[in-house]
């Protein structure tokens, strides 16, 4: 099936938003309303197995801070501290953004230029993708995409494919004419129980994933000049991720 549209993942695929923004983020909230909490480098790493903010924050209390007695309310809480970091987030985009990955830039307009429709399929909120999107890549660049799946808009997060399956089922077309991009294990079981084919960039927290089922897995999209590390797959004798690589692993 001919290759019509491309679906990513955001935090960690499109940017590195992770060590620097959102762990940077969380860590602003929590001061903010008193909480000795803090996610160092190291810890954050190991939260990041768990997908979405207040789940991440939940996981946190039960697993690392046992002294830690929530209150009746503290569902309320866990929302009031992830409308606190998203507000901590954005305000660190305005001050200069955080950049997108090699390649990004390159690879959305060579997509836009050739008629690919593209498609956000993420669990970062709403409010997240369209600042990143408007300080990192353009003013207009959550027009570009002709679906944002983000944040609650299914229920079930990464692992499950949900999010992707309600991005395919808006765009009205089926997984086979599409390709996915993720950097993270949850990431691409997410994407390959939606029936997607994916290619995985790796960051400082997912190198060691088990990314079995990904078409490649490489160190970045790499830019002509600038070869990515292929650590899976090939690159089918492209210098970098471009719509000529991405049509070879589509039709593989």
């Amino acid at each position: 099936m001919k290759l019509q549209a491309l679906l990513f993942d955001v935090d960690g695929t499109l940017a590195d938003t992770e060590r620097d923004g959102h762990r940077v983020a969380f860590n602003a909230a929590f001061r903010e309303y008193g909480l000795d909490w803090n996610w160092d480098v190291a810890l954050y790493g190991k939260l990041l197995a768990v997908t979405g903010g207040k789940e991440r924050m939940k996981y946190y209390v039960t697993n690392f801070r046992t002294d830690y007695v929530p209150a009746p309310d503290f569902s309320d809480l866990v929302v009031e501290l992830h409308r606190a970091k998203t507000r901590h987030y954005t305000e660190l985009l305005s001050h200069g953004g955080i950049p997108m990955r090699s390649g990004v830039k390159r690879l959305l307009h060579e997509a836009r230029a050739a008629g690919l429709r593209l498609a956000i399929a993420t669990t970062t909120t709403p409010e997240n993708v369209t600042e990143l999107l408007r300080h990192s890549l353009a003013e207009d660049a959550s027009d570009w995409f002709e679906v944002i799946a983000a944040g609650d808009i299914v229920p079930a997060k990464k692992p499950a494919p949900d999010i992707y399956i309600w991005a395919l089922q808006q765009m009205k077309l089926p997984a086979q004419a599409c390709f996915a991009f993720e950097d993270s294990e949850n990431g691409i079981r997410s994407s390959l129980n939606a029936g997607l084919k994916t290619l995985v960039t790796i960051n400082d927290y997912t190198g060691d994933h088990d990314f079995s089922g990904a078409t490649a897995v490489l160190s970045d999209l790499g830019e002509p000049e600038h070869t990515p590390q292929v650590i899976h797959g090939s690159l089918h004798g492209e210098p970098c991720v471009n719509l000529a690589a991405i049509r070879a692993w589509h039709a593989e």
